[in-house]
């Protein structure tokens, strides 16, 4: 489990302990955030916080544009009025989702497909908050992070995995599915259908 440290963040780029020398630039590049277009408004398939407040589940759209950005939606769920903090839940191009949960400094994350990072900000911000390796475009999917975010609410691990590793259906409904579960389904539908209008 990580602990945020709002004061602490300072966005990531591998080029910054590098040397300056042409060379080793063009050797980072393919590795460098820069490189990765935003997702659009018409990528974003939805971005959702869910929290508690006085016991009463709800779940709020977000900005589309914290689909981009990992630190920005961990700042704004740590905003949020929640009794023991908050959910950001976001789905990209109906290609992967990711889970965020924010209780004052400790979060957690967990991405549906590693290997989105390839593609997507998003998805890269989350593998290197958990210091892992992006993988390469030709592995196999898999989910990185805490499949186990949902355990005390009666999701368990290997329920999550398999939800997340159903790389068959799009990334939006599978998050419906997690809400069912969660038995949230109907603040999360009223919430992914405000996010469309």
């Amino acid at each position: 489990m990580d602990v945020f440290d709002e004061d602490a963040v300072e966005p990531f780029n591998l080029k910054d302990d590098v040397d300056d020398s042409d060379d080793d630039e063009e050797e980072f590049d393919d590795f460098d955030d820069d490189d990765l277009e935003d997702a659009s408004e018409d990528d974003v398939d939805l971005v959702i916080a869910l929290y508690r407040e006085d016991g009463k589940a709800t779940a709020v759209p977000l900005d589309f544009e914290l689909a981009n950005d990992l630190d920005e939606l961990i700042r704004q769920l740590s905003r949020l009025p929640g009794d023991s903090g908050a959910d950001g839940w976001v789905s990209v191009a109906g290609e992967f989702f990711v889970l965020c949960r924010v209780r004052g400094r400790t979060v957690e994350v967990l991405l549906s497909d590693a290997t989105a990072a390839n593609d997507w900000p998003l998805a890269r911000d989350v593998v290197d908050y958990l210091g892992e390796e992006v993988p390469d475009e030709d592995d196999d999917s898999f989910p990185i992070g805490d499949l186990e975010l949902y355990a005390a609410s009666g999701l368990r691990g290997f329920e999550l995995e398999a939800i997340a590793t159903d790389y068959d259906e799009d990334s939006d409904v599978l998050l419906g599915t997690i809400a069912k579960k969660l038995k949230v389904g109907p603040e999360f539908d009223r919430a992914a259908e405000s996010f469309d209008d």
